[in-house]
């Protein structure tokens, strides 16, 4: 089995030079909130030049329209319902990694960097994680040779009693925590946190490019989220409030990162790939971001929470001004850097990313399903044109005109408080003629019945196929918090932890 494993790991034969590769994963920032997707604030000139030197991507989705759960589809290269990141604590309901958490991601997973390491790549995370923040769930412990920054989302301020404050990492040690170490003033808005991450990635390059190795730099900050922030240079900018000034601070991290990469001289032999987790927090209402004319936002498996802002750049090899239809998800991050590493991606389980190296450099079109899971239902699947509900849910509620997660929205029997089974006649939308998904197909028209034809088989296909994993996002216990994390005692900022009592997490969305 090792030599197997061995094999599988080596260098595909006569494979070009391994590139660099670096993907940049926003948290919660929408489809519409860049200039080239149409954002009237115009915040992101470097992220529009970007795109214009490459290749934008207007159907490319995440895994799931919550965090934790793409994220580690995105490092598995698998669903969330087969990785584990899913909860059975209620039907079709979101779960993540808040710090009562029990779970993480299940030793069982082969994550991107584990495989890149034995092809000779130096990994880091910078950033956000959200793959479990126990000392076995960490980045360092799943492949990543650096690490700066957090097991968790930026959430606080804490009284360090009831809840301790977020701990902040380099590699696998906590060197600091969130508010009051590594300051975010929610009165104002602002931080340097971001700055920090940039030079932290911006070493990283340095460093990996003087040293002539290839590299993996999975830079992940967590300005857009909720309380979101920016740093002084960028604060009160934008038209949009804090929210567009972090989006202006997230674009200009953006242009400094391909700034370095040209600097050294390695523009052409580095793959960069710019997404996010999520939709838009539609449900902060101005607070959060902009989902273009699709409906609804994080949290609902509308297209509004699944389909993201993505541009892939690669001067010399992706030609530039390209725009392309080609459906894409998070998890084809993971396939894609392993064909451009040379290395194989494991063959004992499914993996649900595929390669997109013929779109990126042959403008080829790949037919591939795209699965909407919410927690541990299949909710949607697109096939071509056609996007199918078997399953319509928006959020829990009383008020049929309103829904926090679709501010401004309302479509009748499609936005809806109760949890309605449409597995024996779906609903359908031409999500290329109505994407804001307005308008179901007719079930007595042509239409419906064609697109029908075509995506019924490839449902039953999958849910006849599916392995599920074991969930991992079931159990919580206020006893495995952030209480005492490795390097505290260097700090004397270890805190007591009280005794474990753990319990099914009670997810309501």
């Amino acid at each position: 089995m090792l030599l197997l494993r061995f094999l599988l790991l080596m260098p595909l034969a006569g494979a070009a030079k391994q590139p660099n590769i670096i993907i940049m994963l926003m948290d919660d920032m929408g489809w519409g909130d860049i200039g080239v997707n149409g954002c009237w604030a115009k915040e992101t000139p470097r992220i529009d030049e970007m795109a214009a030197e490459g290749m934008l991507f207007m159907d490319f989705y995440t895994a799931n329209p919550l965090c934790s759960p793409s994220r580690a589809a995105l490092m598995s290269g698998r669903l969330p319902i087969r990785n584990g990141f899913y909860t059975t604590n209620g039907h079709g309901h979101n779960a993540y990694t808040p710090q009562k958490i029990v779970g993480g991601i299940h030793e069982s997973e082969i994550l991107l960097p584990e495989l890149l390491k034995e092809a000779g790549y130096k990994s880091k995370i910078v950033g956000k994680w959200h793959l479990g923040h126990q000392d076995e769930y960490l980045p360092l412990q799943n492949g990543f040779d650096e690490f700066f920054g957090s097991g968790n989302c930026h959430f606080g301020p804490y009284n360090d009693v009831g809840q301790p404050n977020i701990p902040v990492y380099k590699d696998d040690r906590m060197v600091g925590r969130y508010y009051t170490n590594f300051t975010i003033n929610k009165g104002t808005g602002q931080s340097n946190i971001s700055q920090i991450f940039l030079e932290e990635g911006l070493s990283f390059i340095e460093n990996q490019v003087k040293a002539d190795r290839p590299f993996f730099l999975y830079w992940s900050p967590d300005a857009t989220h909720d309380p979101t922030y920016a740093s002084p240079m960028f604060h009160g900018k934008s038209i949009r409030g804090r929210y567009g000034d972090a989006v202006m601070e997230m674009d200009y991290c953006v242009g400094k990162i391909l700034d370095k990469l040209r600097q050294l001289q390695v523009e052409e032999d580095t793959f960069v790939f710019f997404t996010s987790d999520n939709g838009a927090a539609t449900y902060r209402g101005v607070g959060g971001g902009d989902n273009g004319p699709f409906l609804c936002g994080k949290l609902t498996t509308y297209e509004g929470g699944m389909r993201e802002p993505a541009v892939a750049w690669w001067p010399g090899t992706i030609k530039p001004g390209q725009i392309t239809h080609q459906l894409g998800t998070v998890m084809d991050l993971f396939t894609t850097s392993l064909h451009l590493a040379g290395v194989e991606p494991p063959t004992d389980r499914i993996i649900d990313g595929i390669d997109l190296s013929p779109t990126l450099m042959g403008e080829q079109i790949t037919d591939r399903p795209v699965w909407y899971y919410r927690g541990n239902e299949m909710m949607a699947v697109r096939v071509g044109h056609y996007k199918a509900h078997y399953w319509l849910w928006t959020e829990f509620g009383k008020d049929p005109n309103y829904f926090s997660f679709c501010p401004g929205q309302l479509v009748p029997n499609v936005t809806v408080h109760d949890q309605v089974n449409h597995t024996d006649a779906p609903v359908v939308f031409n999500i290329n003629m109505d994407p804001g998904e307005k308008h179901p197909l007719s079930q007595k028209s042509g239409e419906y019945k064609n697109a029908m034809k075509i995506i019924a088989p490839i449902v039953d296909e999958h849910k006849r196929t599916l392995i599920k994993g074991e969930p991992s996002l079931n159990y919580c216990d206020n006893a495995v918090m952030n209480w005492a994390p490795k390097g505290c005692e260097d700090l004397n900022y270890c805190l007591p932890q009280p005794e474990s009592k753990p319990k099914l997490c009670p997810w309501s969305h």
